[in-house]
């Protein structure tokens, strides 16, 4: 309807049928400010929450999801954009981009959130990626000089230039980092009169991909800032720290994300919590559970117990079946927990399920004189396991 830099593309004879054919047919509606403000009748969107307002109104015409772009809104010192799915409002912020070359963001932003849907992705997981994607296009094309006009193209072809650049400062998750999920454990620490950040550092330098602190009777103060020295430890290492349950602390820390159960606060609420950028894994048992995940933002999934354990009590093991029941029916990467050690990751790992990205443990590493050693060992057993179940 009205192009970034202001162009009218689509004049008002075609409003009525936006409103009453267009947007009823619609998945999701991605307009700017002029163009939201034109569908509504030329009504001011000069703050966050006009777009929020607007978000609503236009969802109440017709569209089943509706993202606002922000973009040119004179009031924010970041570029938001705020998307409302007929329930909960969700802003995606990012930091503004001094440059010339923003002709085409609007339909590639479109484009991303299309071709994320059609590769299964939920919604809101697909509207992150995308505008990842388009910022970080705007941030690699800033400095291009081409053409005379007002604005210049940006770069869609950056990621094969450029393999070693950062997303914006975020690292994105990647689902590979559930290989060797280490999960701590207080009692055990204790037992073995270790400090949770002594853990933490032997079982990343001995090859965990990612750490979640599970502390569930911690004092919020101490949990606090055990949770900042292993942070710093992660990040060392290039390593995602998460928290279990507690969003409080994963916010005050800044860590990578939380882990939550199907008892604790649902994924959707921590999401709106956290904001797009955080990890945020959900223990699932069943395929609905999965189902519910994917729908509510979930990042990935930890699926168990698959085996007997003593970390977790009443816990109802799913066995191999059903961890591959789980694993066939989830749209998200899948990490296995339960009762997993060296004597018996080799059969999980090669269960032959794509979305199985790797097992996730508790005793097998820290209720262990050496972390250390038994975590080099562990990620050894897998990777020789992953490479015979390829071969197969």
């Amino acid at each position: 309807m009205v192009s970034t830099s202001g162009d009218v593309l689509a004049g008002p004879s075609i409003l009525d049928s936006f409103r009453e054919e267009l947007l009823p047919m619609a998945d999701i509606v991605t307009p700017n400010l002029k163009e939201a403000s034109a569908l509504l009748g030329g009504i001011p969107l000069e703050t966050v929450a006009d777009m929020r307002s607007a978000a609503k109104s236009i969802h109440d015409i017709g569209a089943r999801n509706v993202l606002v772009k922000g973009g040119d809104l004179a009031a924010s010192s970041d570029a938001v954009d705020v998307l409302f799915d007929g329930k909960d409002f969700y802003e995606f912020r990012s930091s503004r981009i001094k440059t010339r070359n923003t002709h085409g963001t609007g339909c590639t932003l479109a484009s991303s959130i299309a071709a994320e849907l059609a590769r299964g992705s939920s919604l809101f997981f697909a509207v992150k990626t995308a505008k990842r994607y388009v910022e970080t296009a705007l941030d690699y094309s800033k400095d291009i000089l081409i053409g005379n006009g007002c604005q210049g193209p940006f770069d869609h072809m950056m990621k094969l230039k450029n393999n070693d650049m950062k997303l914006s400062g975020h690292r994105p998750f990647d689902p590979n980092d559930l290989l060797l999920y280490a999960v701590t454990d207080p009692r055990m620490n204790k037992k073995w009169g270790r400090s949770i950040t002594d853990a933490v550092k032997a079982a990343v330098e001995g090859g965990a991909t990612i750490v979640q602190l599970r502390e569930k009777d911690a004092d919020t103060r101490d949990f606090l800032e055990a949770a900042k020295s292993c942070l710093e430890i992660c990040r060392r290492h290039g390593v995602p720290l998460l928290i279990n349950d507690r969003a409080d602390i994963a916010l005050a820390c800044d860590a990578d994300g939380v882990h939550v159960g199907q008892s604790d606060m649902p994924a959707r609420v921590v999401r709106t919590l956290l904001g797009p950028d955080k990890i945020i894994g959900v223990s699932c048992k069943t395929p609905k559970q999965a189902q519910v995940a994917w729908i509510e933002g979930a990042d990935y999934i930890g699926c168990g117990g698959v085996y007997p354990t003593n970390t977790k009590e009443n816990n109802i093991t799913v066995g191999l079946d059903g961890l591959k029941n789980v694993c066939l029916a989830s749209k998200l990467p899948v990490v296995a927990i339960g009762g997993i050690g060296i004597s018996n990751a080799q059969p999980v790992m090669e269960l032959g399920v794509p979305s199985l990205k790797g097992v996730a443990v508790v005793s097998a590493l820290f209720d262990r004189e050496s972390v250390l050693r038994e975590t080099q060992n562990l990620r050894r057993v897998l990777l020789d396991s992953i490479t015979t179940a390829t071969a197969k």
